[in-house]
């Protein structure tokens, strides 16, 4: 039986959020690995998430900047991705997002690509608002 307190609202935002994929063929180029633009798009989902869990409000995406590619994530690994509110203006976010691939059977985990997301806070008309996190 669920306990009502457990449902209640957190009294202070989260910073992190963390979001798992798999890669599938439909996710790779020809050489078998994750295509860049993929990856942005699944690092954009992880900052807004982070984002949005922060502000309690409707965020978007103002700037992605310094991606940095490290190592290729191939077909059939399942990737991490971790995103932090790392700062936070009046009514924009810097969330830094790592995207982690591991190899589900042999248990092996490595730092592919790193980021920075700028969002920013929008009220009901769709205007710049307070960050309330």
């Amino acid at each position: 039986m669920r306990s009502e307190q457990a449902d209640a609202p957190r009294e202070t935002s989260p910073r992190e959020a963390r979001i798992w994929e798999i890669v599938f063929p439909d996710h790779t180029n020809h050489l078998g690995t994750l295509f860049g633009g993929q990856a942005l798009a699944w690092m954009d989902k992880a900052a807004f998430v982070a984002a949005t869990r922060f502000a309690r409000r409707t965020v978007v995406t103002a700037r992605s900047e310094q991606v940095d590619f490290h190592v290729p994530v191939r077909q059939g690994q399942l990737v991490e991705l971790v995103a932090r509110v790392i700062e936070v203006g009046r009514s924009s976010m810097q969330i830094e997002v790592e995207l982690h691939a591991e190899d589900a059977l042999a248990g092996t985990r490595r730092l592919c690509t790193r980021g920075r997301f700028t969002m920013i806070a929008l009220d009901g008309e769709g205007r710049p608002a307070a960050v309330g996190g």
